[in-house]
């Protein structure tokens, strides 16, 4: 990983370390966002998604029977991040029987779906937290490779996301290292459950929504100034 492969308005910043390779490092929270013309494309097609979405679920007897579906979907494209080489057919045959292992690597897209719907019912009772993140992060890790290594708890060394064989210097990714851990957590943890801040981003993704609007109209008023301009010439 190297800091040119990062735009200029990545969500963070690169640091050299004390090993003497790169990481990243996230932005302080709460993000800032900045309205432009390919953002507010992607908000406003984000917003169309949705609501053909809803409109299809109103015509359902039961909208929950897709639930399971979307969440081992994404259980299946999350986990190729880890390189993990499964697909639906594998899961489905996985969770019928799981003596049944048509892929190696079978067993941990289970333990994410295992996790998300744990997840999603503990909510009930407890907020997003490190206590969560912790609890899930064990159910992530049982019986899978990598799973002796502290289950259930924050890393204490520098990982990185890579194929196999690769070292620090010539990985995908590097996340922030041990010594800024603890802040950018703390951090997280303060954010997502501070309703000042909920308050503030919501007013944030509003003015987004607003933003193609407002973009149009500022794009209408250039072009005005430019014909005057050429007009007068």
């Amino acid at each position: 990983m190297q800091p040119d492969d990062f735009k200029d308005n990545a969500p963070g910043g690169i640091v050299r370390t004390d090993g003497n390779y790169y990481a990243f490092v996230s932005s302080p929270l709460p993000p800032g966002i900045q309205p432009d013309w390919e953002l507010a494309r992607l908000v406003s097609e984000a917003d169309r998604a949705l609501s053909e979405l809803s409109g299809i679920c109103r015509h359902l007897p039961n909208p929950q029977i897709l639930m399971p579906s979307y969440v081992r979907r994404e259980a299946v494209l999350s986990s190729r991040i880890e390189n993990t080489q499964t697909d639906m057919e594998d899961l489905f045959a996985y969770e019928v029987d799981e003596t049944v292992q048509r892929a190696p690597d079978v067993k941990e897209v289970a333990n994410y779906v295992k996790a998300m719907e744990i997840g999603l019912k503990r909510l009930a009772d407890l907020p997003i937290c490190a206590r969560l993140i912790r609890e899930l992060h064990a159910i992530l890790m049982a019986g899978v490779r990598g799973g002796h290594v502290m289950p259930g708890e924050f890393r204490t060394t520098q990982n990185w996301t890579a194929p196999p064989g690769c070292t620090l210097n010539d990985t995908t990714f590097v996340p922030p290292p041990v010594e800024d851990l603890g802040d950018v957590l703390s951090e997280f943890d303060h954010y997502i459950n501070d309703d000042q801040a909920k308050e503030e981003q919501e007013l944030a993704f509003e003015e987004l929504r607003k933003a193609p609007k407002e973009l149009l109209m500022e794009r209408l008023r250039i072009q005005q100034k430019i014909r005057a301009a050429v007009g007068e010439d």
